[in-house]
């Protein structure tokens, strides 16, 4: 996976239904051994709605694509983990706070190298 994608300060995320491809911009994070995403809308995210139903997802930074596989992890140390990321990666702002509400702690995934 091209750390230029992890490292980008904000990414598409490519997930697909109905036969379609959808694209979204979003935050990912890693740390040594994982890479997460978070929808900050909470269950409402239309992105996360699509990667529940299929799980195999692209993230998209200009050029370069990588494929994973989207996996819940919503247990506390994911979470946990995901949240320390965003709030090193990204300055202090709304927009950190809202990452890492109580309310949308639950839509932490994990992204799987395919």
């Amino acid at each position: 996976m091209p750390s230029e994608i992890v490292g980008g300060r904000e990414v598409e995320i490519e997930t697909r239904a109905d036969g379609r491809s959808y694209r979204t911009i979003i935050w990912v994070v890693a740390d040594a051994e994982d890479v997460f995403v978070r929808s900050v809308r909470g269950d409402a995210g239309k992105w996360y709605q699509r990667a529940l139903s299929n799980p195999e997802v692209d993230l998209v930074l200009g050029d370069q694509r990588s494929t994973f596989v989207a996996v819940p992890a919503p247990d506390d140390e994911s979470v946990e983990r995901a949240s320390a990321g965003f709030i090193q990666k990204y300055p202090p702002s709304r927009s950190v706070e809202a990452m890492i509400q109580a309310d949308v702690l639950h839509t932490t995934m994990r992204l799987d190298p395919v």
